[in-house]
Formats: structure tokens, C-alpha cells, sequence
């Protein structure tokens, strides 16, 4: 095992050589580019004896990326914002056709107005669509996600797509130390793909055919039950990558300080890293907070909430992204997956950080105070009302 310093786009270029990948293609955009242009460089190289198609859009490349997984390649690729949208109606094709693509997504606010910078509104977008959806926390947790994307994606009891994001600039071009597994370690972990239900050349076969109403139920409700199973999957092949490497991340929804807590908030991405550090602080002055972190958005992990909501009182959601519904996407999931429940804590919202604004320390506190003082389940906008009104 090696360590370098390198950014989280890096940490997916050295998981998508380290996974040898077959096919590659992707279409540059800020800021995922760096990791398709060291990809390329691995490429070029001899590193990395993959195929690397040049494509004149995300769209393309999803279709390519698709096409290739259909012949048994494994593939991956990369992409943010507006070019993760301009390829929504492949997402839904690659889950459908059940090809285990694997794709980096550097989260990035989506226009107009334009912005460079974060929030989750991109992939919130994709919730639908039947991809597994992993969310970072550090560069070192987006390269260990991605191997175990690889492996997760191709499993005969999954076949589904899956995408690995990172906030933008707070992980794809912020660098810190990560430890790269060595290619035997990898090998180890991740076999050569089983080319089962693929295209073969050369024989007549048929993919994503029409079908009529009497069968397309059960071709969503084949997916719906692989998601489900994709939970299960998952904490096996994380224990497998621990034996290996020595490193778990936490599973579906890793918890810090929750076993006498009060009160939880429940994060994504680096705002959790922010938040610990307050859990921390407040734990110092007396009162009994922890935190959740929604590692895995598909598939959503309702067992791991409603065990948690077995021994918590009062539980907030921070969402980086709002879907112009009742409230942000991560906390209507929450509602909706505690609402059988048979204990049912008070819920509270919380929407910040849209378009990269930094998530303060200040701003998670007055979140869980918020929460602490305060009943209903209505949705605030931390510090939103404070700057209009001084605007």
C-alpha cells in the first residue's frame, strides 16, 4: 500500500486503474475534468491498457459507456452539473438494460445562474433512476466507495449502475493524504468481471427491446428488488474491502455519538465533517447530540433510521439541495422511510449550503439548537432569511 497526497478527483482516477477498467469515455466539465485527464494520462501511458473514446457530449459517453458494459466491459466514467443532466435519459436506459456502470459525479450546483460550485442538486435530481448513489465524506472514502462500486455494480445479485460523488473544490481539488492499495490487493478484491447476460459478437440477441404492459411492471419491479438486495451486498463486500486494507467506512449510515443522544442531525458529503467537530463542542457543553451521515442515498437505508429512530428523540435532516416539494430531498426520504415506524421521533429540516456556500460550524449549531428548542416539521433555510433581509 502507498501513500500519496492527492485531490478526490485524483483518488477516482487511481480507483477506476486500479479496478482495470476496459472502456472509458467522458466529456470534460468543471470541475470533474481532472479525473478523466488522468485517466487519459494512465491511458496514454501503458498504465492502463484500457480503451479511452473520445465523445462529443455526457450524453455520448453515457451511450458508449452503456453500449460497452452490454458487451461485458467493465466501465466507468465522469461527470457534474449540467452534463450529468444532459445525460438523464441514459441513467434511466443503463438501470434498465441493467448495466454496471460505474461513474464519478463531482457534485456541482446546476444553472441558471451558472456556478462552478457545490451542492446536490445535480444527482438529487437522478434519485429516480435507478442507480446506487454513494455520497463522500473525504478523498480517502470516495477511492475505497469507488473500488467497492466496481464490485457492488457487477455482483449477479445487483447489475445496476452506481455513481460515486464528492462535493466540488471541497474534495474533487482540495489534496490530502490517501492511502492507494496496492494492485494486488485490488485483484484480490475485485475479480475480472463475469461476463454473464452480455452481448456476444457474432450471435443474434436483443437489448432494452419493446414490451408491452403485461411485462414491463415486472422488469421495474426486477430492479426495485435488486436495489433492496443491494443494501445486504454491500456491508458484505465493505467487510471483505476491511480484510483487505484495514478500512471501513460505516456502512449504509455511519453514526457518531448517537448511542445516549437526544437528538440527531443527519448529513451528506463534507458537511459531516463540519458537524462532528460541533456534535464535539456541544457534547462539551452539556447536551446529548450525534450525528447520522447518509452515506448511501440509493439504496436508502431505512432499516439503519428506523433502528435509530428506536432510541433518539428528535432527529434533523441537513439538505444541500431543495426539490420544490414539502422539503429537501433527504428529509422527505427520512419522513417517508420512519413514517411505519414504530417509534416516531420529532423531524426537522434543514436546507444549506446551495451553489458552495461554505456550511459553517456556526450554521450546524444553530441547526441542532434549532432542534433542540423548536417542535414541527417544517423545513428552514439556515441562514437564508437573515441575508435577504440585509440585502
Amino acid at each position: 500500500m502507498t501513500q500519496l497526497v492527492i485531490s478526490g478527483n485524483y483518488a477516482q482516477s487511481y480507483a477506476a486503474k486500479l479496478a482495470r477498467v476496459h472502456v472509458v469515455s467522458a466529456y470534460p466539465i468543471t470541475p470533474q475534468t481532472a479525473i478523466v485527464e488522468k485517466i487519459a494520462e494512465f491511458v496514454a501511458s501503458g498504465a492502463l491498457p484500457a480503451e479511452y473514446i473520445k465523445v462529443e457530449s455526457e450524453h455520448s459517453a453515457m451511450q458508449a459507456c452503456i453500449s460497452a458494459s452490454a458487451l461485458g466491459a467493465r466501465t466507468y466514467t465522469a461527470t457534474s452539473s449540467q452534463g450529468l443532466l444532459l445525460m438523464h435519459e441514459l441513467l434511466h436506459w443503463a438501470a434498465g438494460a441493467r448495466t454496471p456502470v460505474v461513474m464519478g459525479v463531482v457534485n456541482r450546483a446546476v444553472a441558471p445562474p451558472w456556478s462552478i460550485w457545490t451542492d446536490h442538486g445535480d444527482t438529487m435530481s437522478q434519485r429516480d433512476t435507478g442507480w446506487i448513489q454513494f455520497y463522500g465524506e473525504s478523498n480517502q472514502e470516495v477511492l475505497d466507495t469507488t473500488l467497492m462500486a466496481f464490485r457492488l455494480a457487477e455482483h449477479p445479485e445487483v447489475r445496476l449502475p452506481a455513481m460515486v460523488t464528492e462535493d466540488a473544490f471541497y474534495l474533487s481539488h482540495t489534496v490530502e493524504p490517501v492511502d492507494i492499495p496496492g494492485q494486488d490487493q485490488v485483484d484480490a478484491f475485485l475479480p475480472p468481471r463475469e461476463r454473464s447476460s452480455t452481448l456476444e459478437v457474432g450471435k443474434a440477441m436483443r437489448l432494452g427491446s419493446f414490451t408491452g404492459p403485461e411485462h414491463y411492471m415486472e422488469f421495474r419491479h426486477k430492479i426495485a428488488k435488486a436495489m433492496v438486495r443491494t443494501r445486504d451486498v454491500f456491508l458484505e463486500i465493505e467487510d471483505d474491502y476491511a480484510r483487505i486494507t484495514g478500512r471501513n467506512h460505516g456502512g449504509l449510515l455511519p453514526t457518531y455519538k448517537t448511542d445516549d443522544a437526544d437528538t440527531v442531525l443527519v448529513t451528506m458529503g463534507t458537511a459531516t465533517t463540519t458537524a462532528r467537530g460541533v456534535v464535539d463542542a456541544m457534547r462539551a457543553d452539556g447536551h446529548k447530540v450525534g450525528l447520522a451521515k447518509l452515506r448511501t442515498f440509493r439504496p436508502f437505508p431505512v432499516q439503519e433510521l428506523r433502528d435509530l429512530a428506536t432510541r433518539v428523540d428528535r432527529i434533523g435532516v441537513l439538505d444541500r439541495s431543495f426539490t420544490f416539494g414539502a422539503a429537501g430531498a433527504a428529509f422527505t426520504e427520512v419522513a417517508g422511510a420512519l413514517y411505519a415506524a414504530p417509534h416516531h421521533p420529532q423531524l426537522r429540516g434543514f436546507v444549506a449550503g446551495l451553489g458552495g456556500r461554505d456550511i459553517t460550524a456556526a450554521m450546524v449549531r444553530e441547526a441542532l439548537l434549532d432542534l433542540l428548542t423548536r417542535d414541527g416539521p417544517e423545513s428552514s433555510w439556515v441562514e437564508l432569511k437573515s441575508r435577504t433581509e440585509a440585502s
